[in-house]
Order: C-alpha cells, then sequence, then structure tokens
C-alpha cells in the first residue's frame, strides 16, 4: 500500500490544499519522515501576499506527527483523529521562506514520549541538499473532544 497523498489525507484532518504532504518515506514507531512539494504550489493555502514564511513549516511538521499517529494506531488503517498542537517550542529558524527553495522538502518527526492522546515530538525539515530549514519540539493532544 502506497503511502502517498492520497492515503495521507484520507487519514489526517486536513484535505485538499491543506494537505501539505506527498508522501511518506519511511516511518517506525518511533520515526517518521515524509516529503512534501506544496511549498512551491503558488496556490499554497498557507502563502501571505504570495510567499511562504518558514513559519509555515510548524504546520509541516505538524501534519507528519498527525500521520505518524495515524500509522502507530491503525498499522496504516482507520480514519483521522482531529486534534490541536498544544505546544511549540525551541523552534529554530534557519532561513526566512520556504517557497524560494528547488526540490521536495523532507519533514522529519520524532516521537519523545505519549500516550494515547498525548504526546511531544521533535521535528525538523530539510531542503532537498541536505540543508536544515527548521527545527524544533511540538505537543500535540489527540481527540481533546473526548476529554480524558
Amino acid at each position: 500500500m502506497p503511502l502517498d497523498r492520497d492515503w495521507i489525507a484520507d487519514h489526517i484532518p486536513h484535505s485538499g490544499g491543506m494537505c501539505l504532504l506527498d508522501s511518506v518515506a519511511d516511518w517506525d514507531a518511533r520515526r517518521l519522515r515524509c516529503l512534501a512539494t506544496s511549498h512551491l504550489d503558488p496556490d499554497n493555502p498557507l502563502r501571505s501576499d504570495g510567499r511562504l514564511s518558514v513559519v509555515c513549516g510548524i504546520e509541516y511538521a505538524a501534519q507528519a506527527t498527525a500521520v505518524h499517529g495515524a500509522l502507530r494506531a491503525s498499522g496504516g488503517e482507520g480514519g483521522p483523529r482531529r486534534g490541536f498542537l498544544a505546544s511549540v517550542r525551541q523552534v529554530e529558524f534557519k532561513v526566512r521562506r520556504l517557497d524560494t527553495l528547488d526540490g521536495s522538502l523532507a519533514v522529519e518527526a520524532e516521537r519523545l514520549t505519549g500516550d494515547g492522546n498525548d504526546a511531544l515530538y521533535l521535528f525538523r525539515l530539510q531542503a532537498a541538499d541536505g540543508r536544515e530549514l527548521l527545527t524544533g519540539r511540538l505537543a500535540v493532544r489527540l481527540d481533546a473532544e473526548k476529554g480524558g
């Protein structure tokens, strides 16, 4: 089963233009690596005045953690779980914009801790040439409407 954009859109709560990731390159219970080219799309919904700030890379990372959660929870089956980004910390921006970069972005997430509904991840975005663009840590809360 290919873990392509269609699979991703079916398993995270983002669809259409807001599904930013193209594919899952590899993953295991602790880590995930996705590829994306949506930063090159002039119709990317995160663009402002035709530009895509590196700050938007946090949304790419958040979507990668959602994909990782879907893969961990279901082994590749099941629908999206709703949640929210609870916090972002220790963010380091190494470039100003993502739309000026050629090739695909690599979006990496590493799960540090978590239970069924909460998780803490390290994340990193890299350019096609291997250059580091953005790093940080984020906490996510899933199925928040169910409480607990």
